[in-house]
């Protein structure tokens, strides 16, 4: 084809869009297309592309000679696996280390190196279970996170370093980390026995809240699905899938067209969800945490009245949530954060430096039809003093429904000054509609 006399320049440019994998056979046709196959710049660019790695090192950190190397190293440590499913589990990885690296950095020092082979070998011998292919690889990568001494104690803020995160709710305090291989063993012995599964059972448990409040997510090692525990997971085994179904594929055949588990697409999505802000990491008071109360709309919604913004939106609680009862079936919990705008309260051409709230009103709806009307003093027994330039005030509570979807709406009455030297008139700040709805993906 003549395509030695195209020159150097033109065959890098041609290689770097063909692949690792055409420019490894394209080296074997001549001298000359095998110098231009190993320059390393060009794995260099494969390097970056595939791995994200932006200097040459092993699977375990370590440096190779070159990019060539470093990629021939990663594909022989992951020979036994199909090669877009360990750059897919690569990625995954990458995005939550790379997000944590900017907004978390805390989370970073719990995550374990990869388990090898022969760990992965044992612990399924030690289960009696195979591991899906997906989840195997997400281990290769990264062997869960270090739990914090007190594991399922409650202390704090160690027990709020979870990748997944949480809420709390009154007294209710989540927060989920990713278990190691080890802890996996002892929880899912000691968990399936006490809820009675067979010893031929295919449940492992993969992930659980490290304070006082249980949730526990189990993976079904042969259908690939990961589950939830509900209110009922102690008395009936209760449990809810928290992937959808349909996405599910080629759980255990390296053949298969696209081999994709729960696990694999739940901290993608978790991932995404990351990135994209609609979680962000909150802070109380020092203390940090992944919070699973959406920040973006359409599952945040937010509403501007008179200088209060008041901004709103829900998670489901699959903990809490009791899927015989017909009337309370999905538990959701709420949180509504409001705050004054840097030029105070505005009435009628009027401004104040602050404002205080002193009544609320609901409106919730299961579907369309609405099933609570509800109006009180305070929230949470507050009364929340706004001024201009302070941090939202946040409270979160709950209301169950007895169908997976719905909505809450309403308005907050303040008074302009404070409620022991009102200004002015009482006025109703909105607060707009916010939905409930059993997600797709439970976190």
């Amino acid at each position: 084809m003549g395509l030695e006399s195209v020159g150097g320049l033109a065959m890098h440019i041609i290689l770097s869009k063909l692949g690792p994998f055409e420019a490894a056979s394209v080296a074997c046709l001549s001298k000359r297309f095998r110098v231009w196959a190993s320059e390393d710049s060009l794995w260099a660019q494969f390097c970056s592309h595939d791995l994200n790695l932006s200097s040459p090192l092993d699977p375990y950190g370590d440096p190779t000679p070159s990019f060539k190397a470093a990629y021939q190293a990663w594909r022989e440590e992951f020979a036994m696996y199909p090669w877009s499913l360990v750059l897919r589990a690569k990625r995954c990885w990458s995005t939550l280390k790379e997000w944590l690296a900017v907004n978390f950095p805390e989370v970073l020092p719990t995550l374990r190196k990869g388990a090898s082979e022969d760990e992965i070998e044992e612990f399924e011998k030690s289960l009696k279970i195979k591991l899906p292919l997906a989840t195997r690889v997400l281990y290769r990568f990264c062997d869960g996170q270090e739990l914090p001494n007190e594991h399922f104690t409650g202390s704090l803020p160690s027990s709020l370093l979870g990748i997944i995160g949480g809420y709390t709710l009154y007294d209710h305090l989540v927060n989920v980390f990713l278990l190691p291989l080890s802890q996996v063993i002892i929880d899912t012995k000691g968990i399936t026995h006490q809820l009675g599964f067979s010893s031929r059972s295919k449940y492992i448990v993969v992930a659980a809240s490290a304070t006082y409040s249980e949730k526990i997510f189990f993976l079904n090692c042969s259908s690939g699905q990961l589950f939830v525990g509900t209110r009922n997971l102690v008395t009936d085994g209760e449990m809810l899938p928290c992937v959808p179904n349909a996405l599910i594929s080629s759980v255990h055949n390296s053949r298969g067209r696209q081999q994709q588990d729960a696990m694999l697409l739940w901290l993608e999505e978790h991932g995404r969800r990351l990135q994209e802000g609609i979680i962000k990491v909150r802070k109380d008071g020092k203390i940090r945490s992944i919070n699973l109360f959406p920040e973006q709309p359409p599952l945040c919604s937010s509403a501007v009245t008179n200088g209060v913004k008041v901004r709103a939106s829900a998670a489901f609680v699959p903990e809490f949530s009791n899927l015989q009862d017909e009337s309370e079936k999905y538990l959701f919990a709420y949180s509504i954060r409001m705050s004054l705008s840097p030029d105070g309260c505005v009435i009628n051409g009027l401004t104040f430096s602050s404002c205080q709230l002193y009544w609320r009103h609901w409106i919730i709806r299961a579907n369309d039809a609405v099933v609570s009307d509800v109006n009180g003093e305070a929230v949470i027994g507050k009364f929340p003093l706004l001024r201009p330039g302070e941090e939202e005030f946040v409270y979160e509570s709950c209301t169950s429904l007895p169908a997976f979807q719905g909505s809450i709406e309403g308005s907050f009455t303040f008074v302009p000054g404070r409620l022991v030297d009102a200004k002015g008139s009482p006025f109703a700040v909105e607060v707009s509609r916010f939905p409930l709805q059993l997600p797709d993906y439970i976190f």
